[in-house]
C-alpha cells in the first residue's frame, strides 16, 4: 500500500494557523479593554451671592465697673455696738447697717438742748427789760444810755442762743452718726470691724463698703479712626454724637458678652463719651450702661464689646468656607454659562455668621461654588447643582 509522506514543514502549518488565529484574536480583545474613557465631570453645589442689608460692627474689649461704690465709715468715735446685715446681702436707701455707741452723743445732745432752753430764757428775760427801758426813756425817766445799753444785751443774747442752736445740731449730727446706714440700693461686703472695737478714734474707720451693680458701666477705649467712623455715620443716619445729650448717646446701642458665653446677649447703650483724646494712645474713652437686674455682671470682668460702626443697604454675602486663599489675594471659585470653573479675586469684608460681605471683585449674577471646592479647578468642566443661600446663615456676626 502506497505511503503518503509530507514534508515537516506541511505538518507543522496547521498547528502554527491556528496559533496564529488564537493571537490575533487576543490583541483585538485587549484592544477593546483598554480604550481611554474620559471620567465624568465632578459634582459642585453653586449659589448666587446672598444680597441684605447689613449692619457693620466695631469689636472692642472692656471691662465692667460698678454704677457707684461707696465706703461705709463711722464718722464718730465710739465702741461698735451692732452689725444689722449679713455680709454680701443687698440693701435699699437707708437700711441700718451699724451701730455705734451713742450714750455720749445723746448726752451731748441732752447737754446742748438745755444750754439752749436757759439762753433764750435769758434773752427773753432781756427783750422784756429792753421794752421797759424804752417806755422810761419816751417818758424821760432814765437816761437813754441805759436803753441803748439794753439793746446791745438783747443782741447779745440772740448771737448767743444762735451758738447754742447751733451747738445742738452739731450734737444731733454726731448722734445721727451713730447709726450707719446705705445711702443707695446696692450689695454691701463683709463687714471689716468686729463688735466691740474701738471705732474712729484716729480718723474715718472704714467698716465696709456697699456697691450698686443695677445697672452697671462698661468701660472701653476707641481709636481715633473708629471713633471718626462713627460719628460720620450716626451723623448720616442723622444721629449726630452729643456728649451733652444723653438721649443722643443712648440711641447707639452696644453690645456684651463674658468669655465663656456666645455671641453678645447683653444689649446696652452708649452712656458717656470723652470730651479728648488721651494724645499718648491716640484712643477716646467711651463708657456704656447695661440692665443688671440678675446681677450676671460682676464689676471688673473682661467682656466683649461690639458697636454699630456703619450700614450697607445691599451687601453681597456668600459663604465664608467657599474663599480661598492664594499669592494674588482672596478669591472664589464661579461657574458660567458653560460650567466651566474660573476664579475671581475678591475683597471680603466682615464676617457675617457663615457668610462673609463681598465688597468688590462679585457680581450679583454669578454662581459662587459653595460646595465641592476641593474637586473644582479653573477652566474644567463641572457637573453643576443650584442651590439658594439663606438669610438665616448670615446670623448676626455672633
Amino acid at each position: 500500500m502506497p505511503q503518503l509522506l509530507f514534508s515537516s514543514s506541511t505538518r507543522r502549518r496547521p498547528g502554527l494557523a491556528f496559533l496564529t488565529a488564537i493571537a490575533a484574536l487576543a490583541l483585538a480583545s485587549c484592544g477593546s479593554r483598554n480604550a481611554y474613557i474620559p471620567p465624568p465631570p465632578p459634582k459642585v453645589v453653586v449659589a448666587q451671592p446672598l444680597q441684605k442689608p447689613v449692619t457693620l460692627y466695631v469689636f472692642l474689649t472692656g471691662n465692667t465697673a460698678a454704677y457707684r461704690t461707696a465706703n461705709l465709715v463711722a464718722r464718730v468715735q465710739g465702741y461698735l455696738e451692732s452689725i444689722n446685715y449679713r455680709d454680701g446681702a443687698a440693701v435699699t436707701t437707708g437700711t441700718k447697717l451699724f451701730g455705734i455707741e451713742r450714750d455720749t452723743y445723746q448726752a451731748q445732745v441732752d447737754q446742748a438742748t438745755a444750754q439752749l432752753a436757759k439762753d433764750q430764757s435769758v434773752l427773753a428775760q432781756a427783750q422784756v427789760n429792753l421794752t421797759r427801758y424804752q417806755t422810761l426813756e419816751q417818758q424821760r425817766s432814765i437816761a437813754a444810755q441805759q436803753a441803748q445799753d439794753q439793746a446791745f444785751v438783747v443782741e447779745q443774747n440772740k448771737a448767743t442762743v444762735g451758738i447754742d442752736q447751733a451747738n445742738l445740731q452739731t450734737a444731733k449730727i454726731n448722734l445721727g452718726f451713730t447709726t450707719v446706714t446705705a445711702p443707695f440700693d446696692g450689695i454691701v461686703t463683709n463687714h471689716q470691724i468686729d463688735i466691740g472695737n474701738l471705732v474712729g478714734a484716729s480718723g474715718p474707720t472704714t467698716l465696709a463698703t456697699i456697691v450698686q451693680t443695677d445697672p452697671i458701666y462698661v468701660n472701653f477705649t476707641l481709636s481715633e479712626p473708629q471713633f471718626l467712623t462713627i460719628r460720620r455715620e450716626n451723623a448720616k443716619a442723622g444721629r449726630p454724637i452729643n456728649r451733652s445729650d444723653l438721649t443722643s448717646l443712648a440711641s447707639i446701642p452696644v453690645d456684651i458678652g463674658l468669655q465663656d458665653e456666645e455671641g453678645y446677649p447683653h444689649k446696652g447703650h452708649l452712656d458717656y463719651v470723652s470730651p479728648q483724646v488721651d494724645p499718648s494712645t491716640g484712643t477716646v474713652a467711651v463708657r456704656a450702661i447695661f440692665d443688671n437686674k440678675d446681677n450676671a455682671l460682676l464689676p471688673g470682668l473682661f467682656v466683649r464689646v461690639r458697636g454699630p460702626i456703619g450700614h450697607q443697604d445691599k451687601a453681597l454675602l456668600t459663604r465664608n468656607d467657599a474663599i480661598g486663599t492664594s499669592q494674588e489675594g482672596r478669591y472664589v471659585l464661579v461657574v458660567g454659562t458653560d460650567n466651566v470653573v474660573r476664579r475671581k479675586i475678591v475683597k471680603t469684608g466682615q464676617q457675617q455668621g457663615q457668610l462673609v460681605i463681598i465688597e468688590s471683585g462679585l457680581d450679583p449674577t454669578d454662581w459662587v461654588v459653595i460646595e465641592g471646592i476641593q474637586q473644582a479647578f479653573p477652566g474644567t468642566k463641572v457637573e453643576v447643582q443650584r442651590s439658594e443661600l439663606k438669610s438665616a446663615e448670615a446670623g448676626s456676626s455672633d
